[in-house]
């Protein structure tokens, strides 16, 4: 099988590259001689991709080839634009599924974030003078006792200012996902470090709160946001380490072709973390910001389990219609 993709690769390469002009500059754009091209090489990609199939050839061969056939079928035979309904069938079951294919990278992601959190929470036990190097900057000069005595004393803030503070949490959430993504080029050290600082940062708060009595106050702030942004951020994280799969090991394909394939899983997993973060900044600029006595500790830890269960409950979607349909699979036979 290696000979065969090396044979073939540059084939595939260059319908690649025909097809990159054409999605750019338009299918027009193609000369005569470039359009009789694609069609042969399109037939070609058809027939090597029937080929794999047939020998069990690696995973990512066949994605591959799967993509490229895929994509020189949608222009060759064009179809209908995008609907609602196209966005709504990636939000419903595209995301999940990806997701549960990439189930490893998302634990891998979650496990550096987590290494992170308690590294954070030690350090601050073992040495309290470290918080200048844990504790993020803008919370070093608040004392938490007095921070929960001024929120129970405020009104509260207005319905402009929860607004401002949702979209900037928002569009800043946008910004660290995708840097996790794009740091997956630097073979995925870049993203772990990111996970693991962004988690040494929430440790180290939260130890700070814990040493003042506050660690039930600490978690009813950051918990209703905390479970999906903290998810979001993880596969963002996840999408990164797709990538540097890619680099690292692309497992008999020319590293740009394994790229390439590697890169169309981790947008889809990177899209998919915009419905959370967005439920993320509107939850933290709203109920997260009502401290006790408007909203208790009870209520607002309650919620945030409550809601981090429909999270997780729509993110195992996937697992849940694999384990329904095994059952019918079986009787079919």
């Amino acid at each position: 099988m290696p000979q065969f993709v090396e044979s073939r690769g540059p084939r595939w390469r260059t319908l690649e590259q025909l097809l990159d002009k054409a999605d750019v500059q338009g299918l027009r754009t193609l000369s005569l001689e470039e359009a009789r091209q694609l069609a042969r090489l399109y037939r070609s990609a058809s027939s090597d991709l029937l080929f794999v199939r047939a020998r069990s050839a690696p995973a990512e061969v066949t994605g591959y080839l799967n993509d490229l056939v895929g994509r020189a079928y949608a222009l060759t035979y064009p179809g209908r634009r995008p609907r609602l309904a196209d966005a709504w069938a990636f939000v419903a079951r595209g995301f999940p599924d990806t997701l549960r294919h990439e189930a490893r990278m998302f634990i891998a992601a979650l496990l550096f974030f987590m290494a992170g959190v308690g590294f954070g929470y030690l350090g601050m036990v073992v040495d309290s003078d470290a918080a200048q190097y844990l504790v993020p900057t803008e919370h070093l000069t608040l004392d938490p006792t007095e921070r929960a005595k001024e929120e129970a004393s405020e009104a509260g803030a207005s319905v402009e200012e929860q607004a401002q503070f949702t979209t900037f949490l928002f569009t800043h959430n946008i910004q660290v996902a995708f840097l996790a993504f794009a740091l997956g080029l630097t073979a995925g050290v870049g993203t772990a470090v990111m996970l693991f600082v962004n988690g040494l940062f929430l440790g180290a708060l939260a130890q700070v709160y814990a040493a003042k009595g506050l660690a039930g106050w600490f978690w009813a702030w950051i918990l209703p946001h905390g479970i999906p942004e903290v998810t979001a951020i993880c596969v963002a994280g996840a999408a990164g380490l797709v990538i540097a799969r890619g680099l690292v090991a692309p497992r008999g394909l020319p590293r740009r072709l394994a790229l390439r394939r590697e890169a169309l899983t981790a947008v889809r997993l990177l899209m998919g973390t915009l419905l959370l973060f967005v439920l993320a900044g509107f939850i933290e600029g709203t109920i997260s910001q009502l401290h006790p006595p408007r909203l208790s500790v009870g209520f607002k830890v309650g919620f945030a389990l409550l809601f981090g269960c429909g999270v997780y409950a729509y993110l195992g979607s996937s697992w849940a219609r694999g384990a329904q349909s095994a059952p019918r699979a079986l009787m079919s036979r």
